[in-house]
């Protein structure tokens, strides 16, 4: 797991080489074309919250409706919705997940425009597409994902953003000189110790909640799974206005928090739920670029609020590993998990 961490601020760098740049342009420019409606996408687990970027993205940046498809509904349930204005993108790394391929299948009958971003452009999942989108992270040694989490970010940026950019997909210079600079800023993110001393924090919690809005709240939900995949650790996460609507009773100076909150608008409307989680006196660690008064922080370098999930979630994976070790745990082979997990 620390060899996949470490090896981000590369795969970053391979993504946004010209070659892969290319391909994903092409796709871009081809999805432009076919002008889609809205946009569905389908995914499990640690995939499924970088398919929640996507959607915010899409919402966001494209201004097209956007959400996440159920797969249960096609393959438990036999329905076969009327996918035909939109684009439809199953986010796998490793693209064997019988259901993904599934809805994809289905949706393409119904004369949906569908798209594969995997990590292993030759699996079921990219077959059954009539579209592809290789994230090239390379082989992930552990069963908790990490380097392919962050490409598949990365990709689905680049995508949208060459949608939205039209023509041949290619990303304005702009673009492309503020992307080069993440490489750079990841490795500087990994360079800071904070959170392997921070773990011992944790070792002895119960339940541990993440929190988050915006881009910043997929970013919650990542760090969520990766806690109670490596350390076991029950870990809720809620978007920031859904901790107020309820969960936020259940804080505590024994249940710590872990908030995602940038500089952007996202961050910014984090600012009515720290002073809440203040009064309830709970242990509030911030992670992310935005100064917060009095809280112990995971500091990350200020980018855009778009590129911000491709940083924020850089220590808190570091976290992840370092409290399964202090817990005695082994994060490269969670109980129970593998690597390819295949459902129906």
């Amino acid at each position: 797991m620390a060899a996949d961490i470490d090896e981000q601020p590369a795969g970053y760098a391979r993504l946004l080489s010209t070659d892969h740049a290319r391909e994903i342009a092409h796709v871009a420019a081809v999805v432009a074309q076919r002008r889609p409606r809205h946009v569905v996408f389908t995914a499990r687990g640690t995939s499924d919250h970088a398919a929640l970027y996507g959607a915010y993205l899409t919402e966001i940046r494209l201004g097209l409706p956007a959400g996440l498809a159920s797969p249960s509904v096609v393959t438990v349930y036999g329905a076969r919705p009327d996918l035909s204005d939109a684009l439809v993108v199953g986010v796998s790394q490793s693209g064997g997940s019988p259901d993904l391929a599934e809805v994809l299948r289905s949706a393409r009958a119904s004369g949906a425009l569908t798209l594969a971003v995997t990590n292993a452009p030759d699996s079921p999942l990219a077959d059954v597409a009539e579209l592809s989108v290789d994230i090239a992270a390379g082989h992930e040694r552990a069963v908790a994902a990490t380097k392919t989490y962050t490409a598949e970010l990365l990709a689905l940026l680049m995508l949208v953003e060459g949608v939205r950019a039209g023509g041949d997909g290619t990303l304005p210079a702009e673009e492309r000189a503020a992307l080069a600079a993440l490489p750079d800023l990841a490795a500087r993110t990994l360079d800071d110790p904070t959170p392997t001393r921070l773990a011992p924090r944790y070792r002895f919690a119960a339940q541990l909640v993440t929190t988050g809005r915006g881009y910043a709240y997929p970013t919650a939900r990542e760090a969520a799974l990766k806690l109670m995949e490596t350390s076991y650790l029950p870990a809720l996460a809620f978007s920031g206005a859904d901790l107020l609507h309820g969960p936020l009773a259940m804080t505590d100076p024994d249940v710590p928090v872990l908030a995602v909150v940038g500089s952007g608008p996202g961050g910014r409307s984090m600012g009515e739920v720290l002073p809440r989680l203040g009064e309830r006196r709970a242990d509030v660690v911030v992670v992310g670029s935005a100064e917060v008064g009095g809280a112990t922080r995971m500091a990350v370098p200020e980018v855009d609020e778009r590129y911000a999930p491709l940083l924020d979630i850089l220590p808190l994976q570091r976290l992840a590993l370092a409290l399964a070790l202090a817990r005695g745990e082994d994060p490269d082979s969670p109980r129970g998990l593998k690597k390819v997990t295949a459902t129906m």
